[in-house]
């Protein structure tokens, strides 16, 4: 690590200490060091920026300040040809620190293999990181990380909605990118989880309110972006996900046992769409024999008995599903990655005392983010950085965050949208996220520009170092495409 250079525009928070016992965060202000990281071999130096940047009201009046870092690769001669990539995650509430310590940054929390906290806490170089391929910004919206409103006066219903946090967004981003003179650069947005709603609107918001137009949207463990599926369609989606869960954990019949999961998944979701959702539809009034033949379809695909099954009326809840697969073995299973394994109080019930696998993650990454930030980066403050911070109530009305996505799409030529899915996913399923990208587009006319790829994790499937190296290659390889398909000019 080179020596740091400190850069402070606006900040009497971090020279004040009567201010500092307050704990104010600075309204507009830059810290700058200079690394270098080994990814795929090659050495590359490069400078990151932790900063507050200012979220204006109406009048210019800074109404809450946002915390970012910036990562800008040094030995590049043409910035305008350089991609940047603004970075989400999701929650609501949940502040950037996953995807940048865990996925696509320089570097990368200390956990074992396949995802699990070990210790001492601590960060280690990523040799897979996107560095070396686009310029990154992971952001932390307002109350969460260490951005924050400014007043209690202020309305905090501005920020806290699905509409609400894509205007303010977007604002900021233009703002951001006005600041660093990188409006020439071609553009990405990734959010993960419901930071998947939130890249989809910023992809139309950008565009139709700042003429700011994308080269890619990634999505990460995508939120139905406002595409409905409640009722049977929503029910039927998890089988191919309680399918994979099951298979990781042996709980399969022998025969589909053997089978590599990959090559077993394809026939569960044929069988969803074409004999499990239909008789779902017909609900009560499905004649009894075919009733009890889909109870014992889905109770081998699921893991579960047959008894479970029929009594849930052939549609077994995800939290009931967390509770049954390992009951008799005295162990739940986690919801955001069912790889992992919980203890509950007692075995009986219908729902988990907790998910072990965001108890994991919580585990690894708070200890690792505050030193990364404080020690490594030198962001100096009392502030608490807020892994979840409160943002409820969230409204979620109105949301057409898909529809505002498909919209990009079909007015830029050049916008291509990947998804990004773990099998063992039961937040944010992988089958439910295939199905949100098959109906982004009913007209099937922007299809050769959609993507899907899934991988054996779950919910943040860059835990595990095999799928942290072929997801990273996904998103370069994505990065790519988007940019050969731009050496055109945007026209159909």
């Amino acid at each position: 690590m080179g020596g740091r250079i400190f850069l402070v525009l606006i900040g009497l928070y971090l020279v004040n200490p009567v201010a500092a016992q307050l704990r104010r965060p600075p309204i507009d202000t830059t810290v700058v060091t200079r690394h270098t990281v080994t990814v795929k071999g090659q050495r590359i130096p490069y400078r990151a920026e932790a900063g507050m940047q200012p979220v204006w009201d109406e009048g210019g009046r800074p109404i809450a300040t946002m915390f970012y870092v910036y990562y800008e690769r040094e030995d590049v001669q043409d910035r305008a040809r350089r991609p940047l990539i603004f970075s989400f995650n999701g929650g609501p509430g949940s502040a950037s620190v996953w995807m940048h310590i865990g996925y696509t940054g320089p570097r990368r929390v200390r956990i074992d293999p396949e995802g699990f906290p070990i210790q001492p806490y601590g960060i280690e170089e990523n040799p897979h990181s996107i560095l070396d391929v686009a310029d990154i910004v992971y952001v932390d919206p307002v109350n969460t990380g260490f951005s924050r409103m400014l007043s209690d006066t202020v309305d905090r219903r501005q920020f806290f909605g699905v509409n609400e946090d894509v205007t303010y967004l977007a604002d900021w981003i233009a703002a951001w990118v006005s600041r660093h003179g990188r409006w020439r650069s071609p553009k990405f947005l990734i959010g993960e989880s419901y930071g998947t709603t939130r890249v989809a609107g910023l992809a139309g918001a950008l565009q139709e309110r700042h003429w700011m137009y994308l080269n890619g949207v990634i999505l990460v463990s995508p939120t139905g972006l406002g595409i409905e599926r409640d009722g049977p369609v929503g029910q039927a989606l998890l089988l191919p996900y309680y399918t994979a869960a099951a298979w990781y954990h042996r709980k399969l019949a022998p025969e589909l046992q053997q089978r590599d999961l990959e090559a077993l998944l394809p026939e569960v979701e044929a069988f969803t769409v074409e004999e499990y959702l239909p008789a779902l539809v017909r609900g009560g009034f499905l004649e009894p024999e075919r009733r009890r033949e889909i109870a014992r379809r889905v109770a081998t695909y699921a893991g579960l008995s047959e008894e479970v099954v029929l009594q849930y009326n052939l549609a077994v809840p995800r939290n009931v599903f967390w509770k049954e697969l390992l009951r008799d073995e005295g162990f739940t299973i986690g919801r955001l990655d069912s790889r992992y394994r919980g203890i509950d109080r007692q075995a009986g019930g219908e729902r988990f005392d907790h998910d072990p696998a965001l108890s994991a993650w919580n585990h690894a990454f708070t200890p690792a983010i505050n030193y990364y930030l404080r020690e490594v980066l030198g962001f100096r403050t009392d502030l608490e950085y807020w892994i979840f911070g409160p943002v409820r109530p969230w409204n979620r009305e109105g949301n057409e965050t898909g529809e505002q996505l498909r919209r990009a799409m079909a007015q830029n030529p050049y916008l291509h949208v990947l998804v990004q899915a773990g099998y063992f996913d039961g937040g944010t399923d992988y089958f439910s996220a295939k199905y949100t990208l098959w109906q982004l587009d009913p007209s099937g006319k922007l299809r050769n520009r959609l993507f899907f790829k899934g991988y054996r994790s779950g919910h943040m499937m860059y835990l595990r170092d095999e799928d942290l190296a072929t997801a990273n290659d996904d998103l370069r390889a994505f990065i790519q495409k988007a940019l050969e398909a731009a050496r055109a000019p945007a026209r159909y």
